[in-house]
């Protein structure tokens, strides 16, 4: 597949771009070489090649999600400047 003047202005029209024509010939060169790379990768042989899932060999070690250190309600609204029985009281941020 070849990119042509045609494609790379529906790409432009598509993206809202406004390209001058040299913008438009250097972006035409740019895919045309994108494509050649991924051309000659497929020219690989990767018969015997595995898919690889994952970088690395390592798996995540899980902890308990235990509940450590919390502090009683009464003692963390103690020194909030606006506060309710329950809650921590905030300047609204939307308008």
């Amino acid at each position: 597949m070849k990119i042509d003047q045609t494609l790379v202005s529906r790409l432009e029209h598509l993206a809202r771009l406004e390209l001058s024509d040299d913008e438009r010939e250097g972006i035409r060169k740019d895919l045309n070489n994108i494509l050649e790379m991924v051309e000659k990768m497929n020219e690989l042989n990767t018969d015997d090649v595995e898919p690889l899932v994952y970088i690395n060999e390592q798996s995540n070690v899980w902890r308990e999600d235990e509940v450590k250190n919390q502090v009683d309600r009464t003692d963390a609204l103690r020194n909030a400047p606006d506060k309710n029985e329950q809650f921590f009281k905030v300047p609204k941020m939307i308008k």
